[in-house]
Formats: C-alpha cells, structure tokens, sequence
C-alpha cells in the first residue's frame, strides 16, 4: 500500500521492470458494477439488456473485484458468490437508460465494429465510471455476453451471423 503521489510513482516504475514496460494504476471505484454488451446489425448497435455484477455473501473486509478466480476456479468463494443479473427495480430505469446511452457513446467514439462491452462501476453519488470497453470479449455460449444475448430475445446463432456480417463491410 502506498500514501503518496512519490511512493506511487516509485512502485510503478518497479513494476515496469517486471512487466516488461510502462504500467498505471487507477482509483477503485466501490459502489455496483454493470457490464453493458453492445451488437452490431440494423444500422444502429444494439445495446443487449443490462447485466449487474453482485457480490453476493462478500464480507465487508473482501474487495469486490471480479478476477480470475471469479471467472474460472469453479471451487473458489468468488466464482460460486459472483453472479450476473438482469433483474431491475423501476428505480434503476434511468440509471440503465443513462448506461445504455454511455455504451452506444463508446460504440461511436471508439468507431466499434461486430460486438463489445462496456464495464461501468456506479460509484457512492450514482456517478457512472467506465471501467473497460472490452472489444473483444469471451463469446462462450455459456458466459456473460451470450446471457445477455438471450436476455435480448436472440440467439447465440443470430448475434454470431450479425458479428459476421458487420465485419464483412
């Protein structure tokens, strides 16, 4: 842990060594997390329904961070405590709607092409934080962008064929 700018830069410029090149470390955000799973067809991207990471059971002391474990060690506390839901309350309407026109903003500005996610963490004041446009994330059937893909009314199959499509432009 560091407490100043100086001592920062110094475990920084360490780090560049074993990293093999320049590294940065941003602020953790604490508040809830979103991933916001964007397809391309039609014109316009297709923002897919909103997923909301939650840290069910983490004790207070227990970062709330998605890692490896949570991804892939199915034995670990973080992957059977992580999950993704698509369930809103009426008062997450504008948030959502706010996330939703965030996403498409990094479509446009980042000129995405195919597929992408957008993280945000919503922080203590209801201020969204984009975390990661993640231009390539994991298309297994059975992971977070293919649920989101359901969620949306289509099929594995539909967001492949229009992913295809849009590259083929």
């Amino acid at each position: 842990e560091v407490s100043s700018r100086e001592q920062l830069r110094d475990a920084l410029k360490a780090h560049e060594a074993k990293l093999g090149g320049p590294c940065f470390a941003e602020a953790f955000i604490e508040g809830r997390e979103f991933n916001m799973s964007i397809l391309a067809g039609g014109g316009n991207p297709l923002i897919l329904p909103p997923a909301e990471i939650r840290f069910n059971d983490y004790p207070p002391d227990k970062p709330k961070i998605v890692t490896y474990r949570a991804k892939w060690d199915e034995e670990s506390f973080e992957y059977q405590n992580i999950i993704a839901s698509f369930d809103f309350q009426e008062y997450d309407a504008e948030l959502i709607e706010n996330l939703k026109a965030m996403s498409g903003r990094c479509w446009d500005l980042f000129s995405l092409r195919g597929y992408a996610r957008v993280d945000f963490r919503i922080d203590q004041e209801g201020i969204p934080w984009v975390m990661e446009v993640n231009i390539n994330p994991c298309l297994s059937p059975d992971g977070g962008y293919a649920w989101a893909v359901e969620e949306a009314g289509l099929t594995f199959n539909d967001a492949i064929d229009r992913i295809v499509k849009d590259s083929l432009k």
